[in-house]
């Protein structure tokens, strides 16, 4: 396609645009939409699109911007904070998947190098697909999101680790391989102390001075993520692993939200070539025997990878709940699997025909993962007997003496609106004793009054253990409905009379919550938005006699004139509740 044949341009937009429509209507990722365009302007439909260097060029640039977003977003603290969970989990199912999906290639009739490239592309997953599906669900910060959300981020450094392995192993045709080894890691240690030296004393310095200008700066993150990636490029690395440092090296300034953010809409227009690109280049000869391999492998992905996922974490004993989760996030192969495939042609280490299988299992697996999610909690409540062969939950159950029974409270959630009940009950002298399926929650506490134990408000025989007949109160702030309500049928089928206080975060699920019978619902949006106003009309004073707000200068100065003292507390020396009310 030549660019300057301007209605052609317009057109594939404009089928871009209809296509992407649709996608969204159907809860679908645009990169489905996408792919699908790219496919059918391609040889492959209607012919529109064929592959030259202005659509390469575009697409490289597309590449580029993603994977500089990628570094620029790399956040190592996420890893630490789930501790070794997302490690184990993330090259666990990584080398699971490679290994069994090179059999099954091998079982095919692959050869060697083939093989090991449809593994490997089987392994990742998408974080843009899997971050944007948790954030519209809300459970980014749950327990599965922040798991998931980690071993996406070990996968992705593993993905560059292979892009630069395969750069050794690019070579022409007779070089020795052994030499080309050595030279590649002398060159990659001469790219990381470039970028490292750039780190320490330019890129500070240089950045305080651009980001006085958002549109330069916005201009320096595209020319300086370009301009490393060609560096990596001509230095005999792909461009990519270029524009992966890039953004790590400005991952730690103060300027990274604010470059990441206004690069989003420029690295998915970019990314529309890719798939153009891709979609050019796609070839369904033997359209048959693809289908076939296409659903094997596309099974393999979405039902293979999540049970590795569930097996690992029954492992390290985390609730089946948590595994399948945070498992159906990698029921899918990324765009990363794609690039991968694209530099395996550039390589000529495989063929156009790989490329279509492995596109084809990745439009397969992307659209049939994202309803899988969307409906995770559904499918979990179908699959949860047999899934309960995998737990092994009871190991971590604390056996509660006389003494550590002796309770005030039964605390359900230790997260950020948990833990500050916790804080605030054990802080006023009651006997807490909280609940939370997040073991590193449960071994970091350290709240004076508050004990912590392992458990799930979930596991109805679980509140066997608790000392129910001594709490005088149980509080869950666990956000979901369907939870809240099972453990109110759990506490009364047990005999617990006393008051409960559960938590939602929608009316709708406030009034379910009322209607089943709970004491008390707790609302922390609303909590916290009348806390704020409470505050904001201390902070800018009461309205003057004139009909204007006065600020708390003019409040004061109204006081002194009127000889109040300025202390709001009535004849007896109580405060008053104006505008400095503490909520419950």
């Amino acid at each position: 396609m030549q660019l300057h044949d301007f209605p052609l341009l317009a057109g594939i937009l404009a089928l871009t645009a209809v296509a992407g429509l649709l996608a969204t209507r159907m809860r679908q990722p645009l990169i489905v939409a996408f792919i699908g365009v790219g496919i059918l302007v391609g040889p492959a439909g209607t012919g529109w699109v064929e592959a030259d260097g202005t659509v390469e060029l575009l697409a490289r640039m597309g590449i580029a911007i993603l994977l500089f977003l990628v570094g620029l977003r790399l956040d190592l603290h996420l890893i630490r904070t789930t501790g070794p969970i997302a490690l184990a989990t993330g090259l666990g199912q990584v080398a699971f998947t490679s290994v069994v999906g090179f059999l099954i290639a091998v079982a095919f009739g692959m050869d060697t190098v083939t093989a090991l490239y449809v593994a490997v592309a089987l392994t990742f997953s998408s974080t843009i697909i899997i971050v944007k599906l948790l954030s519209d669900k809300r459970e980014l910060e749950q327990l599965h999101g922040r798991i998931a959300i980690g071993f996406l981020i070990v996968q992705d450094i593993v993905v560059v680790l292979v892009m630069i392995a395969l750069t050794a192993f690019g070579q022409p045709a007779g070089a020795d391989v052994g030499t080309a080894v050595i030279g590649v890691f002398a060159k990659g240690l001469g790219l990381l102390a470039g970028v490292g030296l750039l780190m320490r004393f330019v890129l500070p310095r240089l950045l305080h001075h651009i980001a006085r200008s958002q549109e330069l700066l916005v201009l320096f993150g595209v020319a300086y993520a370009v301009s490393v990636a060609a560096t990596s490029d001509w230095l005999g690395f792909s461009s990519e692993v270029g524009a992966f440092l890039a953004g790590v090296s400005l991952a730690s300034t103060p300027y990274r939200d604010a470059l990441g953010a206004r690069l989003v809409s420029l690295r998915d227009f970019l990314l529309l070539f890719f798939f153009l690109d891709l979609g050019s280049r796609l070839e369904f000869s033997d359209a048959g025997q693809q289908l076939t391999e296409a659903a094997v492998f596309s099974v393999f992905v979405l039902v293979g990878n999540p049970l590795i996922v569930i097996v690992i974490m029954a492992v390290m004993r985390y609730p089946v709940r948590v595994g399948f989760l945070a498992g159906l996030t990698v029921a899918q192969i990324s765009e990363f699997s794609l690039i991968l495939a694209a530099l395996g042609l550039s390589l000529g280490h495989i063929t156009n025909i790989t490329v279509s299988l492995i596109t084809v299992v990745g439009l397969v697996t992307i659209g049939g993962s994202t309803y899988l999610i969307l409906y995770s909690h559904r499918i979990y409540d179908r699959l949860k007997r047999p899934l309960a062969f995998f737990d092994r939950t009871g190991s971590r159950r604390t056996e509660l003496t006389d003494a550590e029974g002796d309770v005030d409270v039964i605390l359900y959630g230790l997260g950020r609106f948990g833990g500050q009940i916790a804080d605030r009950l054990g802080g006023s002298g009651h006997r807490v004793l909280a609940v939370d399926f997040d073991p590193h929650r449960v071994a970091g506490n350290d709240r004076p009054g508050v004990k912590a134990v392992f458990g799930s408000a979930e596991d109805v025989h679980f509140l066997e253990s608790l000392p129910l007949h001594r709490a005088r109160c149980v509080i869950s702030t666990v956000p979901l409905a369907e939870t809240n309500r099972a453990l109110l049928g759990s506490l009364r089928h047990h005999g617990f009379s006393g008051p409960v206080a559960l938590t939602a975060h929608t009316s709708r699920d406030a009034e379910a919550l009322r209607d089943a019978g709970s004491d008390l619902v707790l609302d922390p949006f609303a909590s916290a938005a009348s806390a704020a106003t409470d505050a904001l009309a201390d902070l800018i004073g009461p309205r003057t006699t004139d009909g204007r707000e006065g600020n708390g200068d003019e409040a004061a100065e109204e006081s002194r004139d009127s000889g109040d003292s300025g202390d709001s507390r009535d004849s007896e020396g109580r405060e008053g509740d104006v505008g400095g009310r503490t909520p419950e």
